[in-house]
């Protein structure tokens, strides 16, 4: 069985919503049958490289809060991604375009080493004081994951490579009428949107094991960043 999950390295949802499922797909009793792949989503895709800026800004900006009231925001994302047992820093983080990390998951994932880019990439953004918009930053985070360093830097180089492969997987997403991240498709039979709990997951991957045709998985309201760059905070 297949799982494809559509995500961006910006998404906080996103972040524990991997988490939640990876808790999800342990409880499963067929976990070792299981492929996971990891798709590309922007939620800024027209954002210039290069263009970074503070995420507290822009959350104060963007929702009309001052920047206390966005710390606070932040912090709220903070304790459900400390829950899962995940670092969150909730200043000092920039927020910029992510093709280029998108275009080296590519990369790994040719070299079977996308699960650890991603999660490096996740653990820099999110729990570290290193800016995954920074080249240098990529790039010994593509070592550290296993790939090689020239050819890691190469793909850097070249802004054609591994775009065609981005881009498709984003056309793919459209078709599916996803609009928000993360997004969840197993077997390509149904999806699961949002940063959902890890037994909500466990009871997808059984119906999908069965073969069965259920009704869709999941609450609506469930946690996601959107193609407009928000991230809804749930009330409590």
């Amino acid at each position: 069985m297949r799982v494809e999950i559509w995500s961006d390295i910006a998404c906080p949802w996103c972040y524990i919503g991997k988490a939640r499922f990876e808790k999800g797909l342990a409880d499963f009793a067929h976990r070792d049958e299981v492929e996971v792949v990891h798709r590309s989503f922007e939620l800024d895709p027209a954002r210039a490289k290069g263009d970074t800026g503070s995420v507290v800004d822009m959350l104060a900006q963007k929702y009309g809060r001052t920047r206390e009231e966005a710390l606070a925001m932040e912090e709220h994302v903070a304790s459900n991604a400390r829950a899962e047992g995940l670092g969150y820093r909730t200043e000092g983080r920039d927020h910029g375009s992510t093709f280029d990390i998108h275009r080296l998951l590519h990369l790994a994932r040719a070299r079977g080493r996308q699960n650890e880019l991603l999660d490096r990439a996740y653990r820099a953004n999110f729990a570290e004081e290193r800016s995954v918009y920074d080249p240098s930053v990529l790039l010994a985070l593509a070592v550290e994951a296993g790939l090689d360093e020239a050819e890691a830097r190469a793909v850097l180089a070249d802004e054609s490579a591994y775009a065609d492969e981005v881009r498709a997987d984003e056309r793919q997403a459209a078709e599916f009428g996803a609009t928000g991240v993360p997004f969840f498709v197993f077997d390509r039979r149904y999806g699961v949107s949002g940063g959902q709990p890890a037994d909500l997951f466990t009871k997808a991957l059984e119906q999908a094991w069965q073969g069965r045709t259920p009704a869709p998985v999941g609450a609506p309201d469930a946690p996601a960043c959107d193609t407009d760059g928000s991230c809804e905070v749930p009330a409590n």
